[in-house]
């Protein structure tokens, strides 16, 4: 009897598994794939569609090496293998080789872009393959290939292939210098050109890149057509945050289709694709009356964008690989709170500002450098606040610091409270308090810069 394990190889993603294999005298019993288990020793959790069997009837078939479009468990049911994989992904393992000789007792993981390939050592050798993608013949032109005999790579066959069994079409594989390269999943960014979207391309140069009109989340036909087996991350900066425009009778729709309609989109094929999945939160999904929320307040929303915010939230928080990143305030580039006080500054305008509802900045360029840190450094799954440290200010305050930044008088600022702005204007209900306690994603390793700090950063920077 042997006892699960997991062991990791030379090539990345590549583990070989120690299966449990029960024997007596009528023969054995194992657990070839065993879900919670397996995913508990470090296997991924690669959502398994389809069984394919290879029957051997004489030792020395032999088959491969291919690199299919898609993750495998594969094991031997009868009989034993010489096994190979060739990493064929892009990048520098290239070309890495490991080999093992396997049988009943063993499996392997062999993840997207690793060509498999194996030689029977016995007659009747029977070999499974477990794939999370459903075969078709249009699958096949993703397919890379690698010819057994490669001198580069050099397996030493148990039985030479001079010997061996092997198919015209496997004969026929390019080496390894003509291998084609099986290129690495990539990241997509939904919204990539709002203030969020243009920071995280400065960050993530190769991920492609989505927007209005060509992509709309809230079509589903729009959504299902992209080829979602070339991505493993989402990161959806859209959203609909016209918060005043939310309340009117043509802006509730357009809200809820963009915070919801197309977010429930992004969730669906996260979730049946096993992607992670990353948005954008708010601090309007609270009504602000506690002075600091934590990532496990109840929601509380107050107006139409809070509340389509909160259901967005909601749905992502059902896709098992998911980030939600809870933001406030957010600067970056283009029209925002800074940018027109600045505006104003110039113009030797003196506004109104509210000054009794209390937060913190959040500028673009930090709400993507932390997002890329949870991507990078896989921190657990869930909701993680993430604005710029710093003191807690009203808006009147930020206001009086841009003027000040921008030579004008603090003074020139008038502060007036909410009610008194909002006397002659219909606006959204807005949170009194919306700072975002820190403490979560500061224990992943991600400390923001402070927003006065940055503040200054942003004004030496000419405002378009």
């Amino acid at each position: 009897m042997t006892h699960l394990a997991v062991h990791t190889t030379a090539i990345p993603g590549l583990l070989i598994i120690d299966l449990d294999v029960h024997t007596d005298a009528r023969g054995w019993f194992k657990e070839n794939w065993q879900r919670e288990k397996m995913i508990a020793l470090g296997l991924p959790d690669f959502g398994p569609v389809q069984q394919n069997l290879s029957f051997n009837a004489t030792a020395g078939a032999t088959r491969g090496l291919h690199a299919e479009p898609w993750d495998k468990l594969t094991s031997v049911v009868a009989g034993r293998a010489f096994c190979v994989w060739v990493d064929l992904r892009s990048g520098a393992g290239f070309g890495r080789v490991v080999t093992a000789e396997l049988g009943l007792s063993q499996a392997v993981f062999v993840p997207r872009g690793v060509a498999n390939g194996f030689q029977a050592l016995e007659d009747g050798t029977l070999y499974s393959y477990l794939v999370n993608a459903h075969w078709s013949p249009q699958a096949r032109g993703s397919y890379s290939y690698l010819n057994l005999a490669d001198e580069t790579v050099a397996v030493d066959w148990p039985i030479p292939l001079a010997q061996a069994t092997i198919s015209e079409a496997d004969a026929a594989h390019p080496r390894l210098g003509q291998a084609r390269p099986v290129p690495v999943k990539r990241t997509l960014i939904v919204g990539a050109n709002g203030q969020l979207g243009r920071a995280l391309r400065d960050l993530l140069p190769e991920a492609d890149c989505v927007d209005l009109p060509d992509f709309d989340v809230a079509d589903p036909a729009s959504v299902d057509a992209y080829p979602w087996a070339e991505v493993d991350t989402i990161i959806n900066a859209s959203a609909f945050t016209a918060v005043d425009a939310a309340e009117t009778a043509e802006g509730r729709v357009a809200c809820w289709r963009a915070n919801v309609t197309g977010v429930g989109n992004l969730a669906r094929v996260a979730a049946a694709h096993r992607l992670r999945l990353v948005h954008v939160s708010s601090d309007y999904v609270f009504d602000g009356s506690a002075e600091v929320h934590d990532e496990g307040e109840p929601f509380s929303p107050l107006g139409v964008y809070a509340q389509t915010k909160a259901a967005g939230d909601a749905l992502v928080a059902q896709v098992p690989n998911h980030y939600i990143v809870r933001s406030s305030w957010v600067i970056g580039a283009g029209k925002n709170f800074v940018s027109t006080m600045a505006s104003l500054a110039v113009k030797g305008v003196n506004p109104r500002v509210v000054d009794d509802q209390f937060g913190r900045l959040t500028f673009t360029t930090d709400l993507a450098a932390g997002i890329v840190h949870l991507l990078t450094t896989h921190a657990p799954a869930g909701t993680y606040n993430l604005t710029n440290r710093g003191p807690v200010a009203s808006w009147h305050e930020i206001a009086q610091q841009v003027f000040t930044h921008c030579g004008r008088n603090a003074a020139d600022v008038e502060a007036v409270s909410a009610a008194e702005y909002g006397a002659d204007k219909e606006l959204a209900p807005r949170p009194q308090f919306s700072t975002l306690d820190l403490t979560k994603i500061e224990a992943t390793g991600f400390v923001a810069p402070t927003w006065p700090d940055r503040l200054a950063d942003y004004l030496a920077t000419p405002i378009s």
